[in-house]
């Protein structure tokens, strides 16, 4: 684990540089050459954001894990998870998210992903980015959702790559009216979101028959392979940086537009991946947050006291980096940890019967001065707490909902204990 009192970084690692060779490809080539064992064959995909992120924490100096509160966090999050029967139906629960499963809903959440992209604002919630619809006023992400189910209202093909390229009819001044505001902020980086239309739009028109489903069907239902197409052929989905001389990959938004798939669609049809398992936590800044807040998550001083003060953190520096390499690296560890005391959980396991959700919003309401204590409750030697009735396959996609929706709810009672930092970017 990286010191927070370390003075100096580790040598950079010279494995996985840009400057040698990728290992799969050597692979192809033993194989090809006879040196295999057998005829060459392609291997798996993999999105190497895992890899990443190890790399990251090992060489992190300002961000750090302590290992008994993710643990501790690890055993909590799981009984919470049981207790409400967190399943991929939360997500189509929600009432602005599509409840059809057909190839109208793909589209939808194409769009939704791609446009998914810094909501926070300076203002107060009164001032803020908002979006009337339905009687109500959303915020953050779901401001984003409730905009696009609005356009579709009004009769606007906002999902349709065909429109987004037409600039004739898909006008600056209409998408303006598409994402207007309840107030006088408007929606941040407008400008970076029509550019990621008309080039995606482009993309999808000249290599995908127009139709993001055309993309799915490429892949062999493989998540790692979606994600990787997406990286490659999208360059607004390329979420990658360079840290300690070494490319590392992060790819936020590209592996969550995997994840809302396989949720929306229960993990069948367009949602059907064997290799779900591969997909990593969102890298954004609400992740972080609540691990700081379960303890899991160390800062050191001088990056403590940056957050504290509403100080803005570049895209791609490296306290930037570190925040979101050390927390998929987390939520890795968390997994690992619940699979490690609750084998039944893990993904591939019988999915349970419907059950109804619990009628509580939240009961993870760890914070700086319990989180501690919790952790050495829940470390290796203590009590094990009575198994629930249900179990089903948990991975990192179900952690990292489940998280963002618990920092959420802690945020609207006001009981975080550190604001979520902020980067003002296109990668989340």
């Amino acid at each position: 684990m990286p010191s927070l009192e370390s003075t100096r970084r580790n040598e950079p690692v010279d494995e996985g540089s840009d400057d040698e060779a990728d290992p799969e490809l050597l692979e192809l080539l033993r194989q090809s050459l006879g040196l295999g064992g057998g005829p060459a064959k392609a291997l798996p995909p993999e999105t190497k954001v895992l890899e990443g992120a190890q790399y990251i924490f090992d060489n992190a100096i300002d961000v750090a894990l302590s290992p008994a509160s993710t643990k501790g966090a690890a055993e909590s999050i799981w009984r919470l998870m049981q207790k409400k029967a967190y399943s991929t139906q939360m997500w189509s629960e929600h009432e602005l998210h599509p409840k059809t499963k057909d190839e109208s809903t793909v589209d939808f959440i194409f769009i939704m992903d791609l446009l998914n992209f810094s909501f926070w604002s300076e203002n107060d919630e009164a001032h803020r980015f908002a979006v009337e619809y339905r009687g109500k006023r959303w915020t953050g992400y779901w401001s984003l959702v409730a905009a696009l189910q609005r356009a579709l209202d009004e009769e606007i093909p906002i999902t349709d790559p065909d429109f987004w390229v037409n600039e004739t009819d898909c006008t600056e001044e209409l998408l303006r009216h598409v994402f207007r505001s309840a107030t006088d902020e408007e929606i941040p980086l407008f400008e970076e979101r029509v550019q990621c239309l008309r080039e995606a739009g482009e993309v999808l028109c000249t290599e995908f028959g127009g139709s993001f489903a055309n993309c799915i069907d490429s892949v062999d239902k493989s998540a790692a392979g979606l994600v990787n197409l997406l990286a490659e052929n999208f360059a607004c989905f390329r979420d990658e940086t360079v840290f300690h001389g070494r490319r590392v990959r992060l790819y936020k938004r590209a592996q969550i537009l995997v994840a809302d798939l396989w949720a929306c669609f229960d993990g069948e049809d367009f949602g059907q991946f064997h290799d779900i398992d591969k997909i990593t936590m969102f890298a954004d800044y609400r992740i972080p947050q609540m691990l700081y807040q379960l303890g899991c998550l160390r800062l050191s001083p001088p990056l403590d006291s940056h957050i504290r003060q509403l100080k803005p953190l570049p895209p791609g520096s490296t306290w930037e980096i570190e925040l979101r390499g050390t927390s998929i690296w987390c939520v890795e560890l968390i997994k690992r940890e619940m699979e490690k005391r609750h084998p039944e959980v893990k993904m591939g396991a019988k999915k349970p019967a419907d059950q109804q959700k619990d009628s509580e919003s939240t009961e993870l309401t760890f914070n700086a001065n319990n989180h501690s204590k919790d952790a050495e409750e829940h470390t290796e030697d203590s009590e094990q707490p009575e198994q629930p009735t249900k179990t089903y396959g948990i991975n990192a996609i179900l952690i990292d909902f489940f998280l963002y929706d618990t920092m959420k709810t802690l945020e609207e009672e006001h009981n975080e204990t550190i604001p979520h930092h902020r980067t003002r970017s296109i990668w989340y």
